[in-house]
């Protein structure tokens, strides 16, 4: 029982798996657009209509109808050669011939002393040829031969009478349905005509949504996008209004926070330069060199408290050359004793915040200048992304720690992640930076031994 229950579930397991492959395999190919897909919704079904419909009219009225045609004319022709059988005919059938073309609507001649020539090969689509055949085959039992290709209007057929070929042309309306034609023409052309309403529908519902994933992009990338306005259908709109809901409450939120360290800077500046003032007045007093190095510790800590609230978020987006920024830090490391190098792939010029993008770079040097004797930069700039490696030979950062590095003010006793004041921010403002762009700054271990940065933005 064991032992079947065990075979049982390998049975269901193997659909299970194969139907899982096939979703995946599905997925992947088919395409991941709001627009294509839904063209696609509305293509596929008119399409899988289409077909069923065309073949229900070609199994049933189409061949129903030819059926009918194709048994009419195959009657006159047997009535004709009964006519040229029973009664005595003129030599030349000139009054069967009349009543052939005045009744009957065919064409007809015989040839005496005739045989019929080789049997064509069938046509591609042949209805009309097998149902003929049948019918002359059943009706007539002659030997006979027909040709329903070589004049798209006119079928002919020819048909053995003992030493003479009756040959007989009919229209090819009198054997076949030929307004099917006509019927898909329309089916097929009113069908594009509902396509190209519905592609232009779609683009009309599709685009708000495209404005506003561009108004989100944009805002995450930093930049502002004075111009957009929620539009199209009413779960859209309200989409668009939620969004600048929320953008203005997050720049509330900045601005806010802003103003009020602008307003306590304001205040302990004041409260610095009266202790400076004091200092000053002082005279030069050896007991008070360490109180003099306090005051400039505080004041470097408020300046960079001050820029880490600021964020450089007010600054509008520009242009930028990464090989006049490397070269600058190159001739810095050079001024230290320090050795930089770098690579720059893809286009030099990028499109960020200058000013914010020179502080992030530009920390995330001086972390490795003071740690370490050798840093290699390599920039990458593609179409869709930005990505900025720094490698050092310094100690490295704990793998435990990586994370708390680029919390405000997180300090550790050998920490490298301490910027110029030594307030501790260097790495929360650079990823403050990052972020503000739409990207971020992930820590590893760096092939030269020491830390490696990555920094990764949209293009």
């Amino acid at each position: 029982m064991a032992a079947f229950d065990t075979i049982r579930r390998n049975h269901e397991h193997v659909p299970t798996s194969r139907i899982k492959s096939a979703n995946r395999w599905l997925r992947r190919r088919l395409p991941t657009g709001l627009y294509t897909r839904s063209l696609l919704i509305i293509i596929i079904p008119m399409i899988l209509l289409q077909a069923v419909v065309a073949a229900v009219f070609m199994e049933r009225y189409w061949q129903m109808v030819t059926q009918r045609l194709s048994t009419a004319t195959t009657r006159d022709i047997a009535s004709i050669i009964d006519i040229i059988q029973t009664y005595p005919q003129d030599p030349d059938y000139t009054e069967v011939t009349r009543i052939a073309r005045d009744k009957l609507g065919l064409a007809i001649s015989i040839e005496p002393n005739s045989e019929l020539p080789r049997p064509l090969s069938k046509p591609f689509f042949s209805i009309l040829d097998d149902i003929l055949s049948e019918e002359i085959h059943d009706q007539i039992n002659l030997p006979f031969w027909i040709d329903t290709v070589g004049d798209s209007g006119v079928v002919e057929i020819r048909i053995k009478l003992n030493d003479k070929i009756l040959r007989v042309f009919a229209r090819r309306s009198q054997t076949y349905a030929s307004n099917t034609q006509i019927f898909i023409f329309w089916m097929v052309g009113t069908s594009l005509v509902l396509i190209i309403i519905a592609v232009l529908f779609l683009r009309g519902q599709i685009r708000p949504i495209e404005a506003l994933a561009r108004a989100a992009e944009s805002f995450g990338k930093g930049q502002r996008l004075e111009t957009f306005l929620p539009r199209g259908a009413d779960e859209v709109r309200r989409a668009g209004l939620a969004f600048i809901l929320m953008r203005e409450r997050i720049e509330r939120q900045i601005e806010q926070r802003t103003a009020m360290l602008s307003g306590v800077s304001h205040d302990l500046r004041t409260v610095l330069t009266r202790f400076k003032l004091q200092l000053a007045l002082a005279g030069d007093n050896p007991d008070l060199a360490g109180l003099n190095e306090d005051v400039e510790d505080m004041q470097s800590m408020l300046e960079g408290y001050m820029a880490f609230a600021r964020g450089e978020a007010e600054e509008d987006v520009g242009t930028l050359t990464l090989t006049d920024l490397f070269d600058r830090l190159e001739v810095d490391f050079s001024m230290h004793g320090k050795s930089l190098s770098y690579t720059v792939e893809g286009d030099n010029i990028i499109s960020v915040r200058p000013n914010a993008f020179n502080r992030l770079v530009t920390n995330l040097a001086s972390n490795a200048r003071r740690y370490a004797n050798t840093l290699r930069i390599d920039a990458k700039h593609s179409a869709r992304w930005l990505t900025v490696i720094f490698d050092d030979d310094g100690p490295g950062i704990p793998a435990a720690n990586r994370e708390d590095v680029f919390k405000p003010f997180f300090r550790l006793d050998a920490a490298r992640n301490l910027d110029n004041s030594g307030t501790g921010l260097g790495l929360s403002i650079a990823l403050d930076i990052a972020r503000s762009h739409g990207g971020n700054i992930t820590l590893g271990d760096s092939p030269l031994g020491g830390l490696r940065a990555t920094v990764r933005l949209p293009a």
